[in-house]
């Protein structure tokens, strides 16, 4: 039997847009039933294939609607932009022995212009960080083997993230994993336009980049398990493409 192909309905692109001109409240709630029929449906949808999906390749990340989908309001508080709603919709799959929002994983988002699939570890705190550069010195010729195949860089456009100039302090300059000491973050991402939602395609599309792109969330969860009851943190992973660009 062939496995379903969920993808969103071209209701959703316009509702999107239809909210990035009308964002308010009021504009929203008379439209909420519409909102979880043509955007929220097809993602909850999306979320539940990737659970079964997952378990071929990544079961130890976890997709569930209640803790991987995003609410569609936003936080406020801290922000100069007071629009009180995201004008997309992204959910995130993160390890299941990890808190959510300390934890590396996968991240999928629809929005007006692009679809954008990403994976890695997108802000990690400083104790995180120490973690994975200690991790790299012994086992840099695996992580190679999995960033630097041919593979890997056609399917995900290869490493990405923040960098140093320099290895950090404490670190040795002349190891072999030098290179990936001075990263402050390990990502990858691919963009598509918005109109791949809609397309049959889409699913396939993303899962072939989740699927390349696990084994490296795999790897950076490794030295981070003993920290599963560190303090929460505010998301570890951009909620909006304009968020990831921003920092890469």
């Amino acid at each position: 039997m062939t496995a379903p192909r969920p993808h969103f309905p071209p209701e959703a692109l316009r509702f999107l847009r239809a909210l990035s001109r009308n964002n308010e409240r009021d504009w929203f709630r008379q439209r909420r039933e519409s909102y979880d029929s043509v955007v929220r449906g097809p993602m909850v949808a999306v979320i539940e294939q990737l659970d079964r999906d997952f378990r071929a390749f990544a079961p130890d990340l976890v997709a569930s609607p209640k803790l991987s989908l995003y609410r569609i309001y936003r936080d406020t508080r801290f922000s100069e932009d007071k629009s009180p709603l995201k004008t997309h919709i992204g959910a995130f799959f993160p390890h299941r022995a990890l808190p959510k929002n300390e934890s590396p994983g996968l991240y999928l988002e629809v929005n007006t212009r692009t679809v954008l699939a990403a994976g890695g570890l997108y802000m990690p705190t400083s104790p995180q960080l120490h973690a994975i550069r200690s991790h790299l010195l012994g086992n840099v010729g695996r992580f190679r083997s999995l960033v630097e195949a041919p593979a890997f860089r056609r399917v995900t456009g290869g490493l990405q993230g923040d960098q140093l100039q320099r290895v950090p302090r404490g670190f040795p300059p002349d190891d072999p994993a030098a290179d990936y000491l001075r990263y402050r973050q390990f990502l990858v991402w691919r963009e598509w336009p918005a109109s791949l939602a809609t397309s049959p395609r889409f699913y396939a599309t993303v899962l072939g980049l989740f699927r390349t792109a696990a084994p490296l969330v795999g790897f950076l969860c490794e030295p981070l398990l003993g920290r599963a009851s560190a303090p929460a943190r505010p998301p570890r992973f951009p909620e909006t493409r304009h968020d990831l660009r921003r920092r890469s």
